[in-house]
């Protein structure tokens, strides 16, 4: 029976001369060899360990660059929002009197907003890994803080155009109330009452400028018509003052006495040419004419001496 140590080795031992070939190797081999293939072997361990290094830093480098760049674009988003804002809505509401707004703090709370000063961008400028990973951290802190500030600057912008469309409201419920009755086409009416309640402010704004021009259009008309109205009672007026006056005259003519002249002869006539005549106790030649009576006026070859009324057509005075 064979032992374990035969049954596991099965080879033949090594004969006598492939043992003195052995020996004799080993005698032959130099001393440095053995220091020789041991440094070789550190070397290359240096040199491995050197290119996996940078393997590795490079390969750190190229994160922290994609970090920072990742970064960088989520900051610039964040401040192009908050400018956006700024330089936008925020700004033309900064326009808006206390008048305009139904709460006039909203407009305090838009400039408080605005006062603020925001973070510089700088960007991925470093060059190391460390400064890389700090620079990732600005970026990160500034993104922050625009994206928190423009939430601020949002409500306060909303705030602001709530208040004023709240005001725009008040103002066209006024409007509408006030322009009852009073508008030349009642349909703007309608228009207006349809803008308030579908608090649209620019329809409001339309809607009202139409009612304010009906308004308008109607207090001409009126204007117009209260004009022609006075004139037509005037003329009608000098119309009848006119007849009247005319009727007056009218009266006043029919009122008069009517006058006649009539001669009177108390020597039962007179006599012209070569006949003489007594006037008064006045005596005339050839050519004389002689009247008597009530008028007790004479006449001779052309002369009068007035003694009393004689019409102008007969006394020529």
């Amino acid at each position: 029976m064979k032992t374990e140590q035969e049954t596991e080795t099965n080879t033949p031992p090594p004969t006598n001369e492939e043992t003195a070939a052995v020996e004799e190797s080993r005698r032959v081999r130099p001393k440095w060899l053995v220091p020789l293939v041991a440094g070789l072997c550190a070397l290359a361990l240096v040199v491995a360990g050197g290119i996996g290094w940078k393997i590795w830093s490079d390969r750190r480098l190229a994160e922290a660059k994609a970090a920072c760049a990742t970064a960088s674009d989520a900051a610039r988003g964040a401040m192009n929002d908050w400018n956006t804002l700024v330089n936008g809505d925020a700004a033309d509401l900064l326009e808006v009197k206390a008048d305009q707004v139904k709460d006039a703090k909203t407009l305090d709370a838009l400039k408080t907003a605005l006062d603020v000063e925001a973070p510089e961008y700088e960007g991925c400028v470093a060059d190391g890994k460390d400064g890389l990973e700090t620079a990732i951290d600005e970026l990160d802190d500034a993104a922050a803080w625009y994206e928190k500030h423009a939430g601020s600057l949002k409500k306060a912008v909303d705030a602001v155009n709530d208040s004023k469309l709240a005001k725009t409201i008040d103002t066209a419920k006024t409007l509408l109330e006030s322009s009852n009755g009073n508008v030349q086409d009642d349909k703007t009416r309608e228009e207006l009452s349809k803008a308030i309640e579908a608090k649209d402010e620019a329809a409001i704004a339309k809607a009202s400028k139409a009612v304010n021009d009906s308004i308008a259009a109607k207090q001409k008309a009126d204007e117009e018509a209260k004009a022609k109205a006075q004139a037509e009672a005037e003329a009608k007026a000098a119309a009848a003052a006119n007849a009247q006056t005319q009727q007056q005259q009218y009266n006043y003519q029919q009122s008069q006495p009517q006058q006649s002249w009539t001669p009177s002869y108390p020597y039962g006539g007179g006599s012209t040419g070569g006949g003489s005549g007594t006037t008064g106790g006045s005596t005339g030649g050839s050519a004389g004419s002689s009247y008597g009576g009530s008028f007790g006026y004479s006449s001779g070859y052309g002369a009068a001496t007035p003694g009393g009324t004689c019409p102008e057509s007969v006394c020529g005075v």
